[in-house]
């Protein structure tokens, strides 16, 4: 404790200047693509038209970038690499208005904390180049002139090394952070038009393989894209068309008319079609720039995929957008590689993805483009564009056909659905007169209980209290089936004092409350309901089902005749009657209070609490057997459980022919048994399983960018074992040096690119880790479920125990393929009162 107090009691004093500088330069340059990024950010800022970047042993060794910029004047030399020196901002004010991509002078500086870095430069005014070698403070320790051309050259060499543990880090892990690298320069080849960026990697002393390879004569962002990735990529690509948000979606966001500003955000850009097949695997080639700077908003991207998605959702699409909004109302100084940015109005902005997304995709989903006619819901004739110039007397067959197929069109519409009112199925017959009260009970218990015929009264219909006229209509009942179609039939009548009014009986309901609709207590509502001679036993035996107990006496008479007839009287209830108060007998019961017996009983209840609580400190799996707890559950399971303990487990029996009862210690457990059979089935296929190739008669070629083909290179041992076989030329150029020459195939069951460049993605995290893509796992998933233990058959201990030890020899035993989880904790015996 007095060791405590005096540690505490030292004085607060400053860090010193060098470890300041090295703290803070590990949160500027935090890998590989950050470093990159920052060299051609400021070769892009001096102007350049064209960059050249050169990595040895993917960026581990080396990294140089050379530009033809302006180059850096000789009086500039002394503060390049100094902390927070820069030409790009006077005040704090200038940030709102700045338009480079660097500003804060922290880039040079943290590289010269992180590695050797020289910089070798030729001013345009300048007669000879100066070479500058840097200490780790960025002072300069070298000085030398050289001839060079106008332009600026960086060098860096031994990423890190100042670092210990991230330099480690990155060694280990050199081509994932390469990989990330190559997707960060794709983003600033595509939005820099004018610029040839071009990126190689040498490997020993191998020769350079290019990685990147942008044109400076190219103009556009389209014609970027598609010298990044190929013209196949744009073959599949749709301009972005902005459109104002829609009213549902403003109010998705809670936006008013106030809100929506006209012209305050113009977006741009290329998307994916949301055909299948269309999309990739993936995101890595999704590219969002905000004022064209590179960025990653989180919102934007979650907007973006999930209304792909609501079109798509196997795939995720090709994104490139530019949002282009005022300087003044966002906010680039968030993090120090500048990629999260904070905007003004996003609400605003992602109403406006969404509504226009929406409609983008919306407009052709439901394309299906045929030779041959087709038809409109509304019965116009479309024909193709073979068809137009066709001779009359074709036309003519034509237009005869389509009328023809209208013609059944609407008929075979008409009998699925056929309007209420038709006078096929409906007559107007006068009825006869029964008592009010059986006649309501019948029409009650018929109608409301049967369920081939339900009634109820339109308020219009019986508004009769000023009819002068008769007035007649006539509606069918819509029928379920065909059969019921032929065999019933439906007649109703309303008669009043002034005439007869006609309707159906599936528009009939009892008037009883006067607020309702007009009608004089003398209002009788009658009834027929007929059924054919071919049916009658039938509709006898149904009615006969749905009569309550309490009428069979009165009904069973009806039930002998051909014909139903109900009479119902409408009377015009008093509202006073309804509403009339109810006189409600109470009883005082006497009630014996004691503040000592309740202070005692609180007490106890205290004491049965706390008991709890500390019973419950003991216990090991406190989640439920709920699917909103599973994840719970399995973490549960993961600290608790390792797998010797399932060989330890004993079979206490089999629970509903579906589930094993096990026991370790003194906790009880309830095992799947289809669910964990098939979980081991399908980790065995998964290891053992070599798919065989099916030779293509041509090779094929994939049209993958460099680093892509680098890391198929690099793993092809796992691509074959999943199938895929390919051939290298090496002189060939960039996206045609690999070629597809064996697919795998498997019963049913088809691979293609897709798959490939799934497989790519996750060894870009993964490398030399072997994986499947995502439609091998669901061809094992499927093969593992049909030959596993199946719910409903009975086992025997033997078989019970093989399937429980099986678990502690897979990866994952918490759950099948499909989600469905392979074990819970049923009980604790320790918490169980015997």
């Amino acid at each position: 404790m007095e060791q405590a107090c005096t540690e505490s009691a030292k004085a607060i004093k400053p860090i010193d200047r060098k470890s300041v500088h090295q703290i803070c330069s590990g949160q500027v340059v935090l890998s590989l693509a950050t470093a990159v990024k920052e060299l051609l950010e400021n070769s892009i800022d001096a102007g350049a038209t064209s960059i050249d970047i050169k990595l040895k042993e993917y960026g581990a060794e080396l990294i140089e970038v050379s530009d033809n910029g302006c180059g850096v004047e000789e009086h500039n030399f002394e503060g390049l690499t100094l902390k927070h020196h820069t030409s790009k901002l006077q005040d704090f004010s200038d940030l709102v208005h700045v338009e480079t991509f660097g500003f804060r002078g922290e880039a040079l500086s943290s590289l010269c904390a992180l590695s050797d870095l020289s910089i070798f430069t030729c001013h345009k005014s300048a007669k000879v180049g100066t070479r500058l070698v840097f200490d780790q403070n960025g002072k300069i320790i070298q000085k030398s002139l050289l001839p060079r051309q106008q332009g600026t050259t960086v060098c860096i060499q031994q990423l890190f090394y100042t670092l210990p543990v991230r330099h480690k880090e990155f060694q280990r892990n050199t081509k994932k952070e390469f990989a990330k690298m190559v997707q960060v320069l794709q983003a600033y080849c595509i939005i820099s038009t004018g610029v040839r960026i071009n990126c190689t990697n040498q490997v020993g002393q191998g020769k350079r393989t290019p990685i990147v390879c942008s044109s400076g004569t190219l103009s556009s962002m389209k014609e970027n894209i598609g010298a990044v990735f190929g013209q196949k990529q744009l073959q599949n690509l749709i301009p972005f068309e902005q459109l104002p948000p829609s009213e549902s979606v403003c109010e998705e966001y809670g936006l008013t008319n106030a809100d929506i500003l006209a012209g305050f955000y113009t977006i741009t850009g290329y998307i994916s079609q949301c055909d299948h097949g269309v999309g990739r695997s993936s995101t890595d080639r999704q590219f969002y720039y905000i004022n064209q700077r590179p960025c990653d908003p989180a919102k934007v991207i979650k907007i973006v995929n999930e209304v792909y998605h609501s079109f798509n959702r196997h795939q995720y699409p090709f994104v490139v957008l530019n949002i282009c909004v005022n300087s003044e109302c966002v906010d680039i100084n968030v993090t120090p590689d500048k990629r999260q940015i904070l905007l003004q109005e996003e609400k605003l902005l992602l109403a406006i993805l969404k509504t226009s997304l929406t409609a983008m995709f919306s407009s052709s989903v439901n394309k299906f483009n045929v030779n041959q006619q087709l038809m409109d819901v509304t019965g116009n004739v479309r024909r193709s564009s073979e068809e137009v110039d066709c001779p009359k007397a074709d036309q003519t067959n034509l237009s005869e056909r389509g009328t023809l197929a209208i013609s059944k069109l609407r008929e075979a519409f008409s009998i699925s659905h056929r309007p209420m009112g038709s006078p096929a199925n409906t007559k107007t017959e006068k009825m006869q007169t029964q008592s009010p009260s059986t006649a309501q009970r019948k029409l009650s218990a018929f109608f409301n209980k049967s369920p081939k015929v339900q009634t109820s009264i339109s308020r219009n219909v019986l508004d009769v209290s000023d009819a002068k006229e008769p007035q007649e209509t006539q509606q069918s009942l819509s029928e379920v089936t065909q059969k019921e179609r032929d065999c019933e039939s439906v007649k109703g009548t309303i008669s009043t004092s002034d005439g007869e009014l006609g309707f159906s009986t599936s528009d009939l309901s009892v008037c009883t409350n006067s607020d309702s609709f007009a009608c004089s207590p003398e209002t009788i509502v009658k009834t027929e309901v007929e059924y054919p001679t071919s049916c009658d036993r039938h509709v006898e035996d149904e009615i006969a089902s749905k009569q309550p107990d309490n009428d069979g006496a009165d009904d069973i008479p009806a039930l002998n005749c051909k014909r139903l007839k109900m009479e119902i009287p409408v009377n015009n209830t008093e509202p006073d009657l309804v509403d009339a108060p109810v006189n409600i007998m109470k009883k005082t019961v006497p009630l014996n209070f004691s503040m000592c017996r309740l202070s005692k009983q609180m007490e106890k209840l205290k004491r049965q609490k706390q008991q709890k609580e500390e019973s419950e400190m003991f216990r090991r799996f406190r989640a439920k057997i709920s699917p909103g707890e599973n994840q719970t559950a399995e973490a549960e399971l993961r600290k608790e459980i390792s797998k010797e303990m399932f060989s330890r487990m004993d079979i206490i029996g089999q629970f509903n022919l579906g589930f094993i009862i096990t026991k370790l210690d003194s906790d009880l457990f309830i095992v799947d048994q289809h669910a964990t059979d098939e979980k081991y089935n399908f980790e065995m296929l998964q290891q053992s399983t070599v798919l065989q190739g099916q030779r293509l008669i041509m090779p094929q070629k994939l049209h993958l960018t460099a680093v892509n083909e680098i890391i198929l290179m690099d793993n092809i041992e796992i691509f074959k074992k999943n199938g895929f076989d390919f051939i290298f030329d090496e002189d060939a150029p960039i996206m045609e040096r690999v070629k597809l020459v064996s697919l795998p195939t498997s019963k049913n069951w088809t691979f293609g690119q897709q798959d490939i460049e799934e497989l790519i993605f996750m060894l870009s995290d993964s490398p030399g880790v072997m994986c499947r893509p995502s439609r091998v796992r669901q061809m094992f998933a499927s093969r593992a479920c049909r030959k596993s233990v199946m719910i409903g058959t009975a086992l025997n201990t033997h078989e019970m125990k093989k399937l429980v030890t099986h678990m502690g020899e897979i990866e994952q035993p918490w759950n099948c393929p499909h989600g469905r989880p392979t074990m819970r904790h049923l009980a604790s015996l320790d918490m169980i009162d015997f």
